[in-house]
């Protein structure tokens, strides 16, 4: 099992669910997040508003996986997050050691869903 974080950019998420739908990769955490990387406060016009400060806009999605669904959802979220440019984001894997369902008690593969 694999805990995958991605930080994308907040204009790319509807592109990267339906990517990731397609992949059978459907249970996703969202959540808005700001940061910053390699741009260090370099002022972005985001849908028309100007975007300046060491801390940008960007979204979070966690993502938990078996085996089997870890290269499908990172050739989903690769292949629908990236514009080319500089800030497109990044991907973190992780071991995950334990998942428990709360509503049942199962554990590990089969709570992930």
């Amino acid at each position: 099992m694999k805990y995958i974080i991605a930080i994308i950019q907040p204009h790319k998420l509807d592109e990267v669910m339906t990517a990731l739908e397609k992949a059978e990769v459907p249970l996703v955490t969202v959540s808005n997040v700001l940061g910053r990387g390699r741009q260090k406060g370099v002022t972005e016009i985001y849908r028309g508003t100007k975007e300046a400060g060491s801390l940008l806009k960007k979204v979070k999605l966690e993502i938990a996986v078996n085996e089997e669904f870890v290269a499908p959802a990172l050739e989903a979220i690769t292949g629908s997050a990236s514009t080319g440019e500089v800030g497109d984001g990044k991907i973190f894997i992780l071991d995950l050691h334990e998942v428990i369902r709360i509503s049942t008690g199962e554990r590990g593969g089969i709570a992930i869903g």
